[in-house]
């Protein structure tokens, strides 16, 4: 198959993609190769936290090429230290490990529980889920994850996972046994349809744990760095895990993740864990200049402010069209549709110059850069209300 002048056989084909190249990013926008302009309310997938080819990574980036691309895992790096001691100042955690995409960091993190469950709990290797989640595409990640879609996929599944109800305690409760080492979640469900973990709910699973010595694990690979308002999102419930993982955007568009842990936690030996490319300087480069951004007050108050203003603007997208409630914390939000239309409405958006996102057929998920501007936003809007009038997906009540 060509898509205009690329031909595009030589990919594998493993999902359903438009037939359009991107060729330029900047900011909330992207251009194809035509130069027809998008406006990215997807953005990666919530990784470029600081919008399309940033200014700020792009020249940590070439500054960083020009010195030290990567000298080995074996020995250290000054970025990596850098970013690891910035990390550890700005968060409950003591150690990091880097790691080069969210599902080696959850994958790490289930190790890491698996290495202290056999120190420090007779060989617990049992870890609770949750149904809806997701936790990446390793075979471990995988079985980790609730995604329905996964059940029948490379059989047989990595044991070690049951499955609790996301805000039912109870659930809980009844799976833990002598086996069980920790309680894995993420606080917002995002593949499953931007679903939120309650603080209440958080803090209950931390009393729960601590009462049952397990350790209570956070992917924070989508809601980490900025994107709910804070800069990590166990900060809203006022706890502190015991370990977090990290993904998507602390890299801001380049291949970077990474597992925290607390002194207790972080219990690996020599030879338990590494990887060719894990904190290497040039990724770790952009990892300091995004968090050096994201973490500033100003800036974490503006993008909280943004995730508001969307989600005022939403619900009252919902009003005058009869859709269902807006979810989500930040600038992580959804929009129930009520009706299986997401695919459609995507597509309509994409003939528009709209990127949007339909994780499931009833709702859309918006991850706009942490930076967007109250115009784009707007913008998003006008085109999204009249992409639902035009197509009378829904009843127009205002």
């Amino acid at each position: 198959m060509t898509i205009a002048t690329h031909p595009s056989d030589a990919l594998m084909d493993i999902t359903a993609r438009p037939k359009i190249v991107f060729a330029r990013g900047e900011g909330s926008w992207l251009w194809d190769d035509t130069g027809k302009r998008y406006l990215d309310f997807i953005q990666g997938w919530a990784v470029n936290c600081l919008g399309h080819s940033p200014p700020v990574v792009a020249e940590a980036l070439s500054a960083q090429a020009k010195q030290l691309i990567t000298p080995s895992p074996a020995y250290y790096n000054d970025a990596s230290l850098k970013l690891a001691n910035a990390l550890v100042e700005q968060s409950c955690f003591d150690q990091v490990f880097f790691a080069n995409s969210g599902a080696e960091a959850n994958e790490g993190a289930i190790k890491l529980a698996r290495k202290y469950g056999a120190l420090h709990k007779n060989g617990a290797y049992e870890i609770i889920t949750f149904e809806g989640g997701f936790h990446g595409r390793t075979l471990a990640t995988m079985s980790a994850s609730g995604k329905k879609a996964f059940e029948p996929l490379f059989e047989p599944k990595v044991a070690g996972f049951r499955k609790a109800k996301l805000n039912d305690p109870a659930s809980v409760k009844q799976l833990i046994n002598a086996n069980t080492v920790g309680i894995m979640l993420e606080p917002i469900q995002g593949e499953a349809g931007v679903w939120a973990a309650t603080d209440q709910f958080l803090r209950e699973l931390r009393t729960l744990t601590q009462e049952h010595g397990l350790l209570l694990i956070f992917d924070e690979i989508q809601t980490g760095m900025g994107r709910t308002g804070k800069l990590f999102h166990y900060q809203h419930a006022e706890i502190e895990p015991d370990i977090m993982t990290l993904g998507k955007g602390i890299g801001g568009g380049v291949p970077l993740a990474a597992l925290l842990a607390t002194k207790t936690a972080a219990c690996f030996e020599h030879g338990d864990q590494g990887g060719t490319f894990n904190g290497n300087p040039l990724m770790c480069a952009a990892g300091i200049a995004v968090l050096g951004e994201v973490s500033k007050p100003e800036f974490l108050k503006a993008a909280a402010d943004a995730g508001l203003f969307l989600e005022s603007e939403l619900q009252k997208i919902s009003a005058r069209h009869g859709l269902g409630e807006v979810r989500g914390r930040g600038l992580l939000l959804a929009l129930d549709l009520n009706l299986p239309i997401g695919p459609a409405i995507v597509a309509q958006a994409l003939e528009a110059g709209l990127l949007l996102n339909s994780p499931q057929p009833d709702a859309l998920r918006l991850m706009p850069a942490l930076n967007v501007t109250r115009e784009e936003i707007s913008e998003m809007i006008d085109q999204l209300d009249a992409i639902l009038t035009k197509a009378g997906a829904a009843r127009r009540v205002a």
